[in-house]
């Protein structure tokens, strides 16, 4: 028989959930794919894969899924990898040039202009290029690896996990595990891959700080503090409230409720 396919996120926030499928006890468990986010939800959505590490927003996109319980990418304040890069205020924005790798970032960018500074500016796509991102537009949207490396002194710097808090009070849910529900995947590996990240963090911080040309406490800052991997009763308030508005602000059809895998 041929082994489940699993679609992981190449991001340095993703690694503490996929460490044990790379380099664990459940290496071996699944056949891997390392895409940016945007190409873990085609995957699964055309059915290429048995499960991902999905943005959050196209779990109200995809048909026939399934979230594993208790594992998420969600920052409970600042999160460091999502911003918004601006030559101008917030609120004088016209034209955001946004990485093509995002999907919930753009929609959760989308809200936050227009709820929070009442901007709504039009969105190009574009490769995570800061220089060039800017030529053409006011301001970028960078995510992930590419947006930590960021140095400080930005003149308008925007934390969108920062920003969700501002404005509803709650945690943001980034990306989770998503599975078919025809799959019949068992949830433990998810589980146990994790738990093996997180009592081997050192090593992470290790192989990532030069590979990210950055201090090894940022990294374990990052991973310890800045991104939550959990899912728990604040995590889901957010994360509904995030579908609510997406679909108050017409950028899903509806909000469907979360189904998770048992």
């Amino acid at each position: 028989m041929s082994k489940p396919k699993l679609s992981i996120v190449r991001y340095l926030n993703a690694l503490p959930l996929s460490w044990g499928f790379l380099h664990g006890p459940e290496r071996g468990v699944f056949d891997l794919d390392l895409s940016p986010p945007s190409r873990c939800a085609d995957l699964l959505a055309d059915g290429k894969v048995d499960a991902g590490l999905i943005p959050a927003i196209e779990y109200q996109r995809i048909d026939g899924l399934q979230v594993v319980p208790d594992l998420s990418v969600a920052s409970k304040q600042a999160v460091k990898s999502v911003l918004l890069l601006s030559r101008v205020p917030a609120d004088q924005i016209r034209t955001v040039a946004a990485d093509h790798s995002s999907r919930t970032s753009i929609c959760l960018l989308q809200i936050l202009l227009r709820a929070r500074f009442r901007a709504n500016p039009s969105i190009v796509l574009h490769s995570p290029d800061l220089r060039a991102m800017l030529a053409g537009s006011d301001a970028a949207l960078l995510i992930g690896d590419a947006a930590l490396r960021i140095e400080p002194g930005f003149l308008y710097r925007y934390d969108l996990a920062t920003e969700w808090r501002a404005l509803t009070g709650k945690p943001f849910v980034f990306a989770f595990w998503g599975v078919r529900k025809s799959s019949g995947l068992p949830l433990a590996p998810f589980h146990s891959s994790f738990a093996y990240g997180q009592s081997r963090l050192e090593e992470i911080v290790e192989e990532q700080a030069p590979l990210l040309q950055l201090p090894a406490d940022a990294i374990r800052t990052y991973v310890t503090r800045n991104i939550d991997y959990s899912l728990d009763a604040e995590n889901l308030a957010g994360l509904r409230q995030f579908y609510e508005l997406a679909r108050e602000f017409r950028l899903i059809d509806a909000a469907k409720d979360l189904e998770f895998a048992n």
